[in-house]
């Protein structure tokens, strides 16, 4: 029987994401954006970047430290935004956001790089009725 197995496992998983959660609570609450960005996408949570985009962007010189954050992801992590901000951008209330996350990209990857992403053609054909 591994019924009591399956169980421990999903607990262990339980406590780990409750164990992350706390975490990424701890490092906005210390305004470490940038591991608290990348702990937000490697939990596939959009609305927790967008919280943490939107706590960066309240900062003095906002814009600065969003472009310094965003830079600084891994090409992984920024496929992962970009995906997300074509779901912010379709809401009047997040689409600031959004734009100021895309203008980020825009100015600081090549437009060869830019193309490499997965699911770049679609996040545009998004981007573009809503920009």
């Amino acid at each position: 029987d591994v019924t009591e197995i399956e169980e421990e496992e999903a607990q262990a998983k339980q406590e780990e994401q409750i164990m992350k959660e706390q975490e990424l609570s701890n490092l906005l609450h210390e305004k470490r954006y940038l591991k608290a960005l990348g702990l937000a996408i490697s939990l596939d949570r959009p609305h927790t970047v967008l919280m943490v985009v939107k706590a960066i962007l309240k900062e003095t010189d906002g814009r600065k430290h969003l472009e310094e954050n965003i830079v600084r992801l891994r090409k992984d992590q920024k496929e992962a935004v970009l995906t997300f901000l074509v779901t912010w951008n379709t809401n009047s209330r997040n689409c600031h956001e959004a734009q100021a996350v895309i203008e980020t990209l825009l100015r600081h990857e090549a437009p060869d790089s830019l193309l490499q992403y997965a699911g770049i053609k679609s996040a545009v054909e998004s981007l573009l009725p809503y920009t």
